[in-house]
């Protein structure tokens, strides 16, 4: 069976769950056709550590935060990623690090830096994919290797990965989604009488929202998710900056009782429509859906995205837009289409 060495670069929530699965479901992906074995960490809190015959992860997962993987053998209190992604023995590079959403770093970079090291990287960022997607897609092809980042937009929901494989022989012509929960469960409590500060402390306390909300309410953090989707599954060339962008501050209680007395519900809709010259154009703004959208009745912190095609008409696809377990299940999904690459190319 195949056995692939994994860096973990960034040990906070996503990929400690990952490496939970690995330590405690070994079975899920024995019956997948291979093995995961962790090789290295590395962590802005923890240090590095790169242990070639694998790394215990009992152990590791038992550090409280706070320690550092000085002392052990192969441990150093530094991050060091530079020196891990590209001198580790590892297969796979898992980035799941903290990325500005101006400049894609330090995620751009660690991803570079695996696929010009010959391995095939997996990541949970929005920021390298929206920013530089494109190119770094074009850069794995050359040097042999895969780039995947199926949960960059929806967390584990497959969005992407469904779009490419099971909606093939049709035309795609727009895609509208709910890809923030946070904003969503927000409405959703406006409903209930909250008003929008209200709703958001709530959001906050139950752990939907950051204590700096505004990339979820500003609507910046959709403006991404959109760039991706409308350059992924539309082939357009769109900078998350030609997005053009409206968040939900702007919506009162008033707003939001009036909509439903009406048959309507406010959503934050991100969409990328090609229009009738071929010319795409994406968008992000708050939008009073009637009862009959497919969108409308996403409630809670769910995402969804409905597909606009020629032949079905509107295919939607929802699910968990966050996540800890949900996300590790998106480089779960990104590890299977590596395998599958590795594997075709060996049978070729």
């Amino acid at each position: 069976m195949t056995t692939y060495n994994l860096a973990l670069i960034g040990f906070g929530g996503v990929n400690r769950a990952l490496a939970e699965l690995i330590r405690d479901e070994p079975q899920r992906f024995a019956s997948l056709g291979f093995e995961l074995r962790v090789v290295a960490i590395t962590d802005l809190a923890f240090g590095s550590l790169v242990q070639g015959d694998g790394i215990d992860l009992t152990s590791v997962l038992a550090m409280p935060r706070g320690s550092s993987f000085e002392g052990l053998p192969g441990g150093s209190p530094d991050p060091r990623s530079e020196d891990v992604i590209k001198n580790s023995p590892a297969d796979i590079v898992v980035e799941a690090t903290f990325t500005s959403p101006i400049d894609g770093e330090p995620a751009v970079s660690h991803v570079r830096w695996a696929i010009e090291s010959g391995k095939h990287v997996v990541t949970t960022n929005k920021g390298p994919v929206a920013l530089q997607g494109q190119d770094l897609s074009k850069h794995a092809a050359n040097n042999g290797v895969r780039f995947e980042y199926e949960g960059a937009v929806m967390s584990g929901t497959p969005v992407i990965r469904l779009a490419h494989k099971m909606l093939g022989g049709l035309e795609l012509n727009a895609v509208q989604g709910i890809l923030n929960g946070t904003s969503n469960y927000v409405l959703g409590r406006m409903e209930a009488g909250l008003r929008l500060d209200e709703a958001i402390s709530e959001a906050q306390d139950l752990g939907y929202a950051e204590a700096d909300p505004t990339a979820d309410i500003g609507g910046s953090d959709v403006r991404l998710k959109v760039a991706i989707l409308a350059n992924e599954l539309l082939g357009a060339n769109i900078r998350p900056d030609e997005v053009e962008t409206t968040g939900i501050q702007d919506i009162k209680s008033d707003d939001v009782a009036q909509a439903l007395a009406g048959g309507f519900r406010w959503k934050l809709i991100g969409e990328a429509r090609r229009g009738e010259d071929g010319r795409i154009v994406a968008s992000v703004q708050p939008i009073a859906l009637p009862a009959d959208h497919p969108l409308a009745g996403i409630s809670g912190a769910t995402n969804a995205v409905s597909f606009s095609t020629d032949l079905l008409g509107a295919v939607t696809v929802s699910g968990p837009g966050a996540g800890r377990v949900e996300t590790a299940y998106a480089l779960i999904s990104d590890i299977i289409a590596v395998d599958e690459f590795v594997k075709g190319a060996v049978r070729a």
